[in-house]
Order: structure tokens, then sequence, then C-alpha cells
């Protein structure tokens, strides 16, 4: 993996809880931090993802049209592909 350096100014105390986890879990400053920074990227994403959803499903075409299909599916008398 390709690393880049970045300088960036943090708070004194917060510096000291990180130093002090990292320390406790034996992993460096800058791996704590990345680790952090991931998480972090991958919860924001997911929530963009989530809010996209909610504002499909929320438009009032679009839930009719699922629940018409869904009875249509359900009046089929097919459970192919319901296997789940």
């Amino acid at each position: 993996m390709r690393t880049e350096k970045v300088a960036i100014t943090i708070p004194s105390d917060l510096v000291a809880v990180i130093d002090d986890i990292r320390s406790r879990k034996g992993v460096s400053r800058s791996k704590f931090i990345t680790l952090l920074l991931r998480q972090k990227i991958q919860d924001e994403q997911a929530r963009e993802i989530k809010e996209a959803y909610d504002r499909v499903f929320s438009d009032a075409s679009v839930a009719k049209e699922q629940v018409d299909t869904a009875a249509w599916f359900d009046g089929s008398g097919s459970d192919e592909g319901q296997e789940w």
C-alpha cells in the first residue's frame, strides 16, 4: 500500500487518548489513526447509501409501485423465487 505523510494539528488531550488506546492495542499512532479514519469513511459511505435509498423509497409513486409489485407476485400463486 502506498502511503503519504500528512501533517495535521490535533489537540494534545486527544493525542494522549489516542496514544493510550493505541499502545494497549500494540499498534503505531499512524496505524491506529488510519484504522479509525477507514472505519469513519465506511460509516459515512454507508450513511450516504442509506439516505439515497430512503430518498428513493420515500417517494409515494415508488412506494406504490413496490406494494403493487409485491401484491402481483403474491397473487401469482407461485413460490418461485421465494426460497429465502
